[in-house]
């Protein structure tokens, strides 16, 4: 059942929605892990490290509202549900318990190097599907970058 009407055919609809939910899965499962690492980590640089976790999660969780708006907008329920975010997450996150400073950044770095490449994916997927989806996610990408950017240097010089 559809409540709204789409208005974009059919099958851009499909290929938009798939991006859009994919997309709004990984934004969620990144706010999760930058929380999980603003609370547990620890080293000479927390603080700073800490403060930029949360640059992250906001943006995450504003982007992932957007996000999940232009999906309903376009007649597709989005779906953020724990069990949805829980079965479909695969980007990298941090290990359990107390996390070091150094550590938190590389996978940061990781996490967000997967997600970017991802949406990269699904920017190419919407080219002509949906170009104010795509639009959308060229906005998001262009924030995790510079998210990415701030993290990896956070590491430099790196250590061997």
């Amino acid at each position: 059942m559809t409540v709204v009407k789409s208005t974009i055919p059919e099958s851009a609809r499909q290929v938009t929605g798939d991006a859009l939910q994919s997309t709004l899965v990984d934004l969620l499962g990144l706010s999760l892990i930058g929380k999980q690492a603003h609370w547990n980590i620890v080293g000479p640089r927390f603080r700073s490290v800490h403060l930029q976790l949360d640059e992250v999660v906001a943006a995450a969780r504003s982007f992932a509202d957007t996000v999940a708006e232009r999906s309903v907008a376009l007649g597709m329920p989005a779906d953020g549900r724990p069990e949805t975010i829980a079965s479909a997450f695969t980007l990298p996150g941090p290990k359990d318990g107390w996390v070091r400073d150094g550590d938190v950044v590389q996978v940061m770095v990781e996490t967000l190097e997967a997600a970017v490449g991802r949406l990269r994916e699904r920017i190419e997927a919407t080219e002509k599907a949906d170009p104010v989806t795509q639009d959308l996610l060229i906005t998001i990408t262009a924030e995790l970058e510079k998210q990415r950017w701030m993290f990896d240097a956070e590491n430099w010089p790196k250590e061997d």
